[in-house]
Parts: structure tokens; sequence; C-alpha cells
């Protein structure tokens, strides 16, 4: 089982960071094999809009034209069993780089999930939103993300809220959620608790 993480924050020594890895600790003790990448650490075009309809290739064929980092992270997506999505809150919102990269992977997918009723990237996901400061906007940076998330068809199974106030305890329930996805990745029982939809069965 691999897992892949998807982080939004620049700091990598940081608070969004060590919530990400206290997840990743309840998977690597049980034998996942796990990778971790920072946005903000390479290069990351925003969608251009190609052509006068806003479109491009994108809604046509699934793929960005743009030449940078992009098809690489979507590669390591596509061959992860599951993907953790973890972004700082700024504005109550997600990062950034957080919104350039769903931003873009919501073009390449939704069209085609729309058009073929199948969804290929169907897949657990976690998403972590870390808010510092007074502590507010996790909740509705956690609706952003998983919405955009849903339209891109991933199967969201959790999203996690995390105030400056309540970090501690997060981090030890991310711990355990890591365990917990594990189980219920590796054994199928996911699949048993989130039925899939009829037409990817």
């Amino acid at each position: 089982m691999k897992v892949f993480a998807v982080l939004g924050s620049r700091n990598q020594q940081g608070k969004t960071a060590a919530l990400t890895q206290a997840l990743l600790d309840g998977l690597e003790e049980k034998g996942t094999a796990t990778e971790k990448l920072f946005l903000t650490s390479l290069n990351l075009e925003v969608c251009r809009q190609c052509e006068e309809d806003g479109w491009g290739i994108c809604h046509s064929e699934g793929r960005c034209i743009i030449e940078d980092d992009f098809d690489s992270i979507v590669n390591n997506i596509d061959g992860a069993d599951a993907v953790i999505f973890s972004t700082p809150v700024y504005y109550g919102d997600m990062s950034e780089s957080m919104r350039t990269f769903t931003d873009r992977l919501r073009r390449c997918t939704a069209p085609i999930i729309s058009r073929t009723n199948k969804n290929k990237n169907f897949k657990p996901v976690i998403g972590i939103c870390h808010a510092g400061g007074g502590g507010g906007g996790a909740e509705t940076c956690v609706v952003s993300l998983k919405k955009v998330l849903t339209k891109c068809g991933f199967e969201v199974i959790d999203m996690v809220p995390v105030r400056r106030q309540n970090l501690p305890i997060k981090l030890k329930n991310l711990k355990r959620i890591g365990e917990w996805l594990f189980d219920h990745v590796e054994t199928g029982e996911w699949e048993r608790v989130i039925p899939r939809p009829a037409s990817v069965r």
C-alpha cells in the first residue's frame, strides 16, 4: 500500500507539516509506504484559461497544456492507493499553492468524469486544514477543499479541521486516523462503509 501526501505549506517544519506527518506516522507503523510533496517547492503555474471560452485541452483531453510540474504530481496521485491533501488556512480558505494545484486538477478531471460517468481517480482521500493565529477559518477551509476534491472525483473519507488551540489533541487523533486508514484501505473495509456509485463498481 502507498499513500501520497500533497502539502500546500511553505514551512516544511511547520504545524501543517507536523499534522500531516502524524497521519503518515500511523500509516508507516502499519508498514505503509508514504511520500509527501510540498507544492511551494515545485514549478507550478496558475491556470491560463487558454481559449476564448476559458477552457483548453483540459476540457477535451483531460490534460493540461502547461509544461511544469503538474503532471508529475498527478502521476504520483495516480500511483497511490490513498492521498492526503493538507493545507494551512489563509482568509478562511486553502493556501494559494493548494488552490493553484486543485484548480488545474479539477479542470483536467471533472469534464472527463462528467462525460463518461466513470471516475478514473476514485480513491480514498483525507483532507487536513490547519488554522494558526486566532484559529478561525478551519471549518470554512474544509468545506472549500472538500468541494474541489469531490469535483475531481475523489472519495473524501475524512476532513480534519485543526485550530491552533486544539493542535495537540489533533496530532494524536491524526496518528490514529492513519492507522484506521491503513486498515480500511488495505482490507477494502472503506468500500463497505462508503458505497461506490453503481457506475464505478
